[in-house]
């Protein structure tokens, strides 16, 4: 595989934490700030950066618990991940490289569904919105607590561990199972930024088991609609046509019916990549990087 531009690596201090952050581009081109998804860095949008063809500053970080960004211990030996410090953690990424005007945010997956949520937080600092496979989640009912929090104190007793691989092949190997369309070298490559060896020899994701626990608090989608509701900026909402994402939803409520959430949207444009999964910016990159660069230049 053929890297145009390898991404340069920077550690900033970020709410307490060490926080990695990749560039691609020059200082001082416009800026795209790449929001990466769950259990994954943000390496991943390597392919996506090389695609580009414009004058681009792209600045990409590992969310906290990802990557090569600190893990945030509460208490000792455990960690917590809550859905607001993904927004106040962009906050302070922008408040950095973006102290002034309004940015362009283009988000995968949970990022796709952080910078959804700080485009109507924060409307005035959002120039655009790319959303990346980002459907925000099922909605719940209340009646759904007692047993949502009784499993997360059960999950606090045995957190679900990651499971480790006994080579970067291997790694791969499984990044391969759960993508098909991925091509050997880019599988190689994510591997190796996706993973790292421990003191045992065996390769371990690069990412906090803690993130694995049930979320405690319930996904409110009246809230949520009402904060897209005061998202000024225009959105693009990117899907792939084989999104396993959408499999997963069709078997709980009715497309239609979920689709009517983006509604709430004040300007909402839609694009189907086709042969393309989930990880659409793996799968067809130059497709996705022209859509970027055609809404947000």
């Amino acid at each position: 595989m053929t890297i145009k531009e390898t991404s340069r690596s920077e550690f900033i201090t970020l709410r307490g934490l060490n926080y990695h952050v990749r560039h691609w581009g020059k200082p001082g081109a416009p800026q795209l700030f790449l929001l990466h998804g769950w259990m994954d860095v943000a390496a991943s949008f390597q392919f996506l950066a090389d695609a580009l063809r414009g004058d681009w500053h792209v600045i990409a970080p590992d969310w906290r618990g990802f990557g090569e960004t600190d893990r945030p211990t509460r208490y000792p030996g455990t960690s917590s991940y809550w859905f607001p410090d993904y927004l106040a953690d962009l906050e302070g990424l922008l408040d950095h490289y973006a102290p002034r005007g309004a940015v362009n945010l283009v988000g995968h997956s949970m990022g796709a569904n952080a910078v959804c949520l700080y485009a109507g937080i924060r409307p005035e600092r959002v120039r655009r919105v790319v959303d990346l496979e980002g459907f925000g989640m099922t909605a719940t009912r209340a009646a759904q607590a007692p047993g949502r929090y009784a499993r997360w104190l059960d999950e606090l007793r045995e957190p679900p561990p990651l499971k480790t691989y006994d080579s970067v092949e291997a790694v791969a190997a499984r990044l391969k199972k759960t993508n098909p369309r991925l091509r050997d070298d880019r599988a190689a490559f994510l591997a190796a930024h996706w993973s790292r060896r421990n003191e045992a020899g065996r390769w371990e994701i690069l990412g906090d088991p803690a993130h694995k626990l049930v979320n405690p608090m319930l996904y409110r989608l009246d809230e949520v609609m009402a904060i897209w509701a005061a998202v000024t900026a225009p959105v693009l909402h990117v899907e792939a046509r084989d999104s396993e994402t959408l499999r997963h939803i069709a078997h709980k409520q009715p497309l239609d019916e979920f689709r009517q959430r983006f509604s709430a949207f004040r300007d909402f444009r839609e694009a189907v990549i086709d042969d393309a999964g989930h990880m659409l910016h793996h799968d067809q990159p130059e497709i996705v990087a022209e859509m970027i660069e055609s809404f947000c230049a």
